[in-house]
C-alpha cells in the first residue's frame, strides 16, 4: 500500500517527496494519481527537497536545511572582494563629500544589505544613525498591495537626511513604494544608494544617487544576496549553476 511521506496537520497535506531523477518522478506521479482516484477526499501533492523543506520553514515547523557551498554551485563571479572593497571606498568618500557637514540617517532595507550596510558605514565620514525597515511581500496582490512594511524604523526621520541602502534595484517597484513611504515623513532630503543595479529590468524610473556595480539580468547571491537563504556569506557576487535551482530539463517530444 502506497502512503506518503509526510503529513501537515495545520494544511490537511499529505506530502509525497521524490528527488530530481526521471526514474523516480514518473512511478511516483503515478502513485499520487491512483491515491488520488482511490481517496479524492484527500490533499496530497508531490514536491521535490528543496520545496518541501522551504514549505516547513513556512509552515514553521524548522529552518531550511543550510548545505555546506559546493564549488559546481558557482557559475562565473562578477565581482571580486578586491572590486568590492574598492568600489565601497569611492562611495564612502563621495557620500561623505556629499553631506559634510550634516548629519544622516542610514536607513537599510533588510536584510540582503547586512554586509553592504556595515562596510558602507566604515567608509563615512559624518555622523550618522543606522536604522532597518522590513518589507513584506503578497504574491498575487494587486500592484498598489504587492509590498508593505513589515518592520518600520524606530529612527524619527522629519527634517533629517535620508539616504536608502539597498542590495539590488531590479524593477524599481519596491524602493519606490518604499520612497513614497519616507517622503511623506517630511525627511530635509531622501537619497539611495544601491550596491547592485539591474536598469535592464526596470519598469519604474526611480532616483539612484550611488550605484556600486551595474550588473546583468542573471541571478546572483554572496555578499548578503542569497538563494533560499543559502550562500550570503560568499565574499564576493556570483551566479549560480542552473543545476542549484532545481529546475529539470524537459525532453522535446519528438511527435511534437
Amino acid at each position: 500500500m502506497f502512503t506518503p511521506d509526510f503529513y501537515l496537520p495545520e494544511h490537511d497535506l499529505y506530502i509525497e517527496l521524490t528527488t530530481m531523477k526521471q526514474s523516480l518522478v514518473t512511478p511516483k506521479n503515478r502513485k499520487v494519481r491512483m491515491l488520488r482516484e482511490l481517496y479524492p477526499e484527500i490533499n496530497v501533492r508531490l514536491l521535490y527537497r528543496k520545496d518541501y523543506q522551504q514549505l516547513l520553514a513556512k509552515a514553521g515547523y524548522s529552518a531550511l536545511e543550510v548545505q555546506h557551498l559546493r564549488q559546481e554551485d558557482v557559475g562565473e563571479i562578477l565581482i571580486s572582494p578586491v572590486e568590492l572593497e574598492t568600489r565601497l571606498r569611492a562611495l564612502g568618500r563621495k557620500i561623505s563629500r556629499d553631506y559634510r557637514e550634516q548629519s544622516l540617517v542610514l536607513v537599510g532595507v533588510l536584510k540582503g544589505i547586512t554586509f553592504f550596510m556595515a562596510d558602507l558605514a566604515r567608509q563615512i565620514k559624518v555622523p550618522f544613525v543606522i536604522d532597518y525597515l522590513d518589507l513584506q511581500r503578497y504574491a498575487g496582490a494587486q500592484p498598489q498591495e504587492r509590498v508593505k512594511i513589515a518592520r518600520d524604523i524606530d529612527y524619527p526621520i522629519e527634517g533629517r537626511h535620508v539616504l536608502l541602502v539597498e542590495d539590488i534595484i531590479n524593477t524599481g517597484l519596491t524602493i519606490d513604494y518604499v520612497l513614497s513611504e519616507l517622503r511623506a515623513r517630511k525627511p530635509a532630503s531622501l537619497e539611495v544608494v544601491t550596491l547592485l543595479d539591474r536598469p535592464l529590468r526596470r519598469l519604474v524610473k526611480v532616483p539612484l544617487r550611488y550605484v556600486g556595480f551595474q550588473i546583468p539580468n542573471d541571478y546572483v547571491v554572496g555578499y548578503g544576496l542569497d538563494y533560499r537563504e543559502l550562500y550570503r556569506n560568499l565574499p564576493f557576487i556570483c551566479t549560480l549553476r542552473a543545476s542549484v535551482y532545481d529546475i529539470p530539463t524537459v525532453a522535446p517530444d519528438p511527435s511534437a
